[in-house]
């Protein structure tokens, strides 16, 4: 599906960063909720051992209310599996719950969040964390990680193969799969792909099998 014209940009009548929502649904606390077609809140195991959060949904989880369902799930998928994780033995979320887009010709095109909008995200990230309860979480991409360990100073790059923390939760960093993805050389994407599953399989040592 496209959108026919760009979104607007956010008012602050319909903002309000302090609200404290019990649903998704019911999300005002900044304004990506205007211009997507639904949130799409995290799924999976409600008691996961390894949670795994990326930056945002993309067009395709946008339209079906999931998170990773598209291009970049797929290769997820692929990952899990050679990991030896099983899907439906994780959590999946992302930073932030509501599709951020520009128009690009006839097609709604990723755009990245604002810290703004990551912060009030963070609200719906606290109650997953607190939820779950997961043994290891895993940050995939640098936007994830900022969010997860809440230091946007924290640098994807100095991160991959450390083992950092949140409140007390082992947080691994990886790429996100859309990244390898977007990488046009095919030695790069496969760096990319095996930094992820590399990260996969720590994740599941850490978690205890």
């Amino acid at each position: 599906m496209a959108a026919s014209r760009p979104p607007p940009e956010p008012g602050p009548d319909d903002v309000d960063p302090q609200q404290r929502p019990r649903t998704l649904k019911a999300c005002r606390r900044c304004g990506l909720w205007r211009n997507a077609t639904q949130p799409v809140p995290g799924a999976g195991a409600r008691r996961a051992a390894i949670m795994l959060v990326g930056e945002q949904p993309g067009d395709k989880e946008d339209l079906a209310g999931l998170p990773f369902v598209g291009p970049a799930g797929a290769l997820l998928d692929r990952a899990l599996e050679q990991a030896g994780v099983a899907r439906e033995a994780v959590y999946l979320t992302n930073a932030v719950k509501h599709f951020k887009w520009q128009l690009r010709g006839k097609r709604r095109m990723h755009k990245t969040p604002a810290q703004a909008e990551i912060q009030a995200c963070a609200y719906w990230l606290d109650k997953e964390l607190e939820t779950v309860r997961p043994r290891v979480i895993v940050a995939l991409g640098a936007t994830a990680l900022g969010a997860v360990v809440r230091d946007r100073g924290q640098t994807l790059a100095a991160a991959l193969g450390r083992t950092l923390a949140r409140d007390g939760i082992p947080v691994l960093a990886s790429y996100h799969p859309s990244y390898a993805l977007r990488n046009p050389d095919e030695q790069g994407r496969q760096a990319v792909y095996r930094t992820i599953v590399d990260a996969l399989v720590r994740a599941r040592k850490l978690a205890g099998g």
